[in-house]
């Protein structure tokens, strides 16, 4: 059952790690006003090591995708090791074709432990293998604290190595998503994927609480299929293929019609055709400004880097100019730099003694840091064919917001989700 949260927390990160024995109750934030002002992220303090509550040196580690596949994940990763320096925050990237290299995936992540003075890593997004990687890791190393943001493995497998474990809210935004596009006047919801996504559990279940949705909202629910860009086609290919097929989709289900993609390279083709030939776009699969707005639109944000509220003003006023207004939305904080950096803040001060781990409060305290106006909901993890609830894996959202002349939020987070979805499968 959700628990509706209004307090000025960022993130409401109500995960409690499983080695604690304990469990948390969800914080959330405030709602964000609609006129935000930007806020600079803290001062690098680079050259200084960071200390533990010992005072001796310790080192983070972060993993994510490549710019071409996830860069909200990649550019919060970089946005932490700013603020903290290259000699204390090490970054790597794992393979675009993360599907086909397995072994070099988990060899990137578990490389991590070689360095002595690492305590934490972080892997956003958890791609397949990341499970093995921290099995691994916890064997040479059962000091160093394995977090998990957004899973592409079964939660409750990654649930099992990972001491933290994040994730985008799949059951509540499968009912949200289609409730917002219902309130925006669509009568069609189009949602793009491919067999590999949707041999995941988040995706499944979300695609069966997306068509249940549709039904109670009176919307018609389409599957349609797009190339996977980890396989011989790559991103190339795969964007090739949507840019060529939404002017065929827009004619087949008209201009009243929202459409959805699980794939970040799918997105920025996706929204170019969409503001030329019509339809709506309500979110992301992993929601940001960033997430194919700036190649859509042909944006520079090079001056604007970081600052998310500047963005998203740069953002609408394009979408407005080009004629989109009321018609396409995302969350004014990008999830997966929030996640990275975020992440990364909080085991930081855990190793430093100033958090707990299992601190609701004090999570909340380090993704405030890079979200500090947004509002969020979320709850703990549900097993729907056992019942069992995860205390160290979390599912997360924030308020979906519409670009347009003015723009405005859409109050998902103040949305009390049906029960009976959360059992869907």
């Amino acid at each position: 059952m959700k628990k509706l949260m209004s307090v000025l927390l960022v993130l409401a990160m109500a995960f409690a790690l499983v080695a604690c024995g304990s469990s948390n109750t969800p914080a959330a934030t405030a709602a964000p006003a609609a006129d935000t002002t930007a806020t600079e992220a803290p001062a690098a303090d680079n050259g200084n090591a960071l200390l533990d509550a010992d005072g001796n040196p310790f080192h983070i580690g972060i993993v994510t995708g490549s710019v071409s596949q996830s860069e909200d994940d990649r550019r919060g990763a970089e946005a932490f090791q700013a603020m903290y320096g290259e000699e204390n925050v090490s970054l790597a990237i794992y393979p675009d074709n993360f599907t086909e290299e397995l072994e070099t995936t988990i060899q990137t992540i578990v490389n991590m432990s070689d360095d002595p003075e690492m305590k934490a890593i972080v892997v956003n997004q958890a791609v397949p293998g990341t499970t093995e990687a921290f099995r691994q890791i916890k064997e040479r190393r059962p000091d160093i604290i394995c977090v998990a943001g957004e899973s592409h493995e079964d939660l409750p497998e990654i649930g099992s190595a990972a001491d933290l474990t994040t994730n985008n809210d799949f059951v509540a935004r499968g009912y949200l998503i289609i409730r917002t596009a219902h309130e925006l006047g669509c009568d069609t919801f189009v949602h793009i994927s491919f067999p590999r996504h949707m041999s995941y559990e988040t995706m499944s279940r979300r695609v069966a609480i997306m068509k249940a949705a549709c039904e109670e909202f009176g919307m018609k629910f389409v599957l349609e299929t797009a190339p996977d860009p980890t396989t011989d086609v790559g991103i190339p290919g795969a964007q090739a293929y949507i840019l060529e097929k939404v002017p065929e989709w827009v004619q087949m289900y008209g201009e009243k019609a929202a459409y959805f993609c699980t794939n970040d390279a799918h997105t920025e083709p996706l929204l170019k055709q969409l503001l030329e030939y019509g339809g709506y776009f309500i979110e992301a699969d992993l929601p940001s400004p960033l997430m194919g707005y700036p190649g859509a639109l042909g944006l520079d944000l090079t001056e604007e880097a970081g600052d998310f509220e500047k963005i998203l003003a740069k953002v609408e006023a394009a979408i407005n100019e080009k004629g989109g207004a009321d018609r396409f939305g995302t969350w004014a904080y990008s999830y997966g730099y929030t996640v990275s950096a975020g992440l990364a803040e909080h085991v930081k001060n855990v190793i430093q003694g100033e958090s707990e781990l299992c601190d609701i409060d004090d999570i909340a305290k380090a993704y405030q840091v890079f979200s500090p106006k947004a509002e969020w909901n979320g709850s703990n993890y549900t097993n729907a064919d056992t019942g069992v609830k995860l205390d160290n894996v979390f599912l997360i959202y924030q308020d979906t917001y519409i670009m347009g002349n003015p723009g405005h939020y859409m109050g998902a987070t103040q949305v009390e989700v049906p029960e009976k979805y959360f059992t869907l499968k």
